[in-house]
């Protein structure tokens, strides 16, 4: 009788259970330079960031800590334009492009002092503390970021903006 109620409830279709599934690749055409989000969306932004490359140093707010300091500058060169979504790819092995990080457009605002996430033409805005933090020189790793922001004008045109960091390892 077990068997026989183990076999029907192995047979009856599972309702209200929902599938795990893969997230899709960040960049699946390996053939191509930039992860599948960026691709074939027109340059309309600047992106930028300094210094680059990047090197850890003591963090002196976490005793045996390092940081990466550097900053990130957007400017729009199409015109006015507003924040659909910021974020960063990292390269960091022979996988290649991850996804890392999206911010909305108004976490973007609140990074770049930027209200309302609305990019004015000419004018440039800076994530002044773009950090990145180790705990201890154990997880002082290099690796590639490329930031980008996507962008739409009045017309709901995209544009993209993207820069890459090299973040390196090794402390000078």
């Amino acid at each position: 009788m077990k068997l026989l109620l183990l076999a029907a409830l192995l047979a009856a279709p599972v309702t209200g259970l929902r599938a795990q599934t893969t997230p899709p690749a960040a960049w699946s055409d390996h053939t191509r330079v930039l992860p599948d989000k960026l691709r074939q969306v027109p340059v309309g932004l600047t992106l930028w960031h300094t210094p680059n490359p990047n090197y850890p140093e003591p963090n002196p707010a976490q005793p045996g800590g390092y940081v990466w300091k550097h900053s990130t500058m957007i400017r729009s060169e199409v015109g006015e334009l507003e924040v659909v979504e910021c974020g960063s790819f990292i390269w960091y092995s022979a996988a290649g492009w991850q996804a890392n990080m999206r911010e909305t457009p108004a976490e973007f605002a609140e990074l770049f002092q930027c209200p309302g996430g609305r990019l004015q033409p000419g004018r440039t805005y800076t994530f002044a503390k773009n950090y990145r933090y180790a705990d201890n020189a154990q997880r002082l790793y290099g690796g590639d970021a490329l930031w980008y922001i996507l962008a739409k004008d009045k017309t709901g045109k995209l544009y993209k903006g993207m820069g890459l960091i090299e973040t390196e390892a090794t402390v000078r």
